[in-house]
């Protein structure tokens, strides 16, 4: 079959375009997008062809899907239904290929990716898998009996699959312009939850996650003691993050990574879980975690010039908050320089405090002017980084293209933070550094 996606830059479309590939279809895809981004590295390594204009053909078989950044009247796609083509949402086509295999659903506000990066680690050192990571990253193989994915709620996107094993790592208010409150959001994962056909893993510290109505077996993890496996005798250093697991108070196993922060533990601790479920041997576990690096942009570490920059995807309050934690617990002698683009408007209205005590955690704080690409500002008057700013102290707006005050700053680790694109800013702080 043919497909051609468009956004097919985005962490997730390229994905879905790569597994897609390797399922044996002839794949294409357009992107507004000119210039490199991470998530093409994938698309490259399998020869995708991207398109930037319209002056490409589009067989009359070609079936055609669509990322979420993509309006619904975007030219390539009017095109597609003025040809007549057969236009598929993207979730719906990945639920498609979640039933082809025995699915692990990596869902939950925070930690998918890692999760899921855990888990694909875990299994391609022991019986090998398909896997689908939210940041850029697919494969799949017919021969591969397990199928790792990172389910997103956003939109509903995950009540498209078909899970035999759920995780549910946490439920934190986040999409709001497309959920109505709290109790939106955990009725989703709870509608998700009962279509897992096996068992559940969730963390069970989480008030959110402990007020779903499960239907299927359920393991409950996290540091409290009202968990079924107990996380205890955890140590943070500057070389990474050690623990142990109880079970009905004996010894589920005893575990070292090197990932920095409470949360990488307890994502740690889920992919744990679930691998030991699936019959995976504890030492082949023990073994694997003490290699795993983890995906694009989560914590991404690189020495320019003597000066430490760190670039992560973190861009929800929760998220910045506890990975400056995770750089103060790797670098407790250095001070730290943050500059977060934010992400969307409508994130920024409805998480402006939060966002000042996330980021209240450094020492000093930069902020680009906000980037969104399925919302439009006129709908949001007023709404900036300013908003932020205005409540910091040492806090400022920074110019992506003028990047000459962190000179200033070489001597801190400096944390770059978005979802959205940051590759032009960080190859000019680059420069600026050299």
């Amino acid at each position: 079959m043919k497909y051609y996606c468009l956004g097919i830059k985005g962490t997730g479309m390229s994905t879905l375009a790569q597994i897609l590939y390797d399922l044996g279809n002839e794949v294409s895809g357009y992107d507004d997008a000119k210039d490199h981004k991470f998530t093409e590295e994938g698309l490259e390594k399998r020869g995708i062809k991207i398109y930037y204009d319209q002056c490409h053909e589009l067989d009359k078989d070609t079936i055609v899907t669509y990322s979420v950044a993509c309006p619904i009247d975007h030219k390539e796609l009017v095109r597609a239904r003025e040809l007549g083509l057969t236009i598929k949402k993207y979730n719906e086509i990945v639920g498609e290929i979640t039933n082809l295999f025995s699915t692990i659903s990596v869902s939950g506000t925070h930690g998918k990716t890692t999760t899921t990066s855990i888990i694909r680690h875990i299994l391609e050192n022991s019986i090998g898998c398909n896997y689908f990571v939210g940041s850029g990253d697919g494969m799949v193989s017919k021969e591969n009996k397990y199928f790792v994915i990172e389910s997103d709620e956003f939109n509903r996107h995950f009540l498209a699959y078909h899970p035999t094993y759920t995780i549910i790592t946490n439920i934190e208010a986040e999409h709001l312009e497309c959920y109505k409150d709290i109790d939106d959001i955990r009725n989703t994962f709870e509608e998700f939850a009962s279509k897992t056909k096996e068992e559940i893993v969730a963390c069970g510290d989480n008030q959110e996650v402990r007020k779903i109505n499960y239907t299927k077996k359920v393991t409950f993890y996290g540091f409290n003691d009202n968990n079924d496996i107990i996380i205890k005798n955890l140590k943070l250093d500057n070389l990474g993050s050690s623990f142990e697991l109880y079970l009905n108070n004996e010894l589920y196993g005893s575990f070292s990574i090197p990932l920095y922060g409470k949360h990488m533990v307890l994502d740690a601790t889920a992919a744990i879980i679930l691998c030991k479920t699936i019959g995976i041997d504890e030492k082949v576990i023990e073994n694997a975690l003490r290699t795993f690096k983890n995906a694009k942009r989560r914590f991404a570490i690189e020495e320019v010039n003597g000066t430490t920059i760190i670039d992560d995807y973190a861009h929800h309050p929760t998220e910045i908050k506890v990975t400056l934690e995770a750089v103060k617990q790797k670098y407790p002698d250095k001070k730290l320089t943050v500059i977060f683009k934010p992400n969307t408007y409508s994130r920024t209205k409805d998480f402006t405090n939060e966002f000042v005590d996330a980021l209240s955690v450094a020492d000093k704080v930069f902020l680009t002017e906000i980037e969104s690409n399925r919302e439009k500002q006129e709908d949001y008057p007023n709404i900036t980084s300013h908003l932020i700013t205005d409540k910091i102290d040492n806090s400022e707006i920074i110019d992506e293209k003028d990047t000459e005050i962190i000179k200033k700053y070489r001597d801190t680790i400096i944390c770059i933070m978005s979802c959205a694109s940051v590759s032009h800013l960080i190859e000019n702080i680059k420069e600026t550094l050299k």
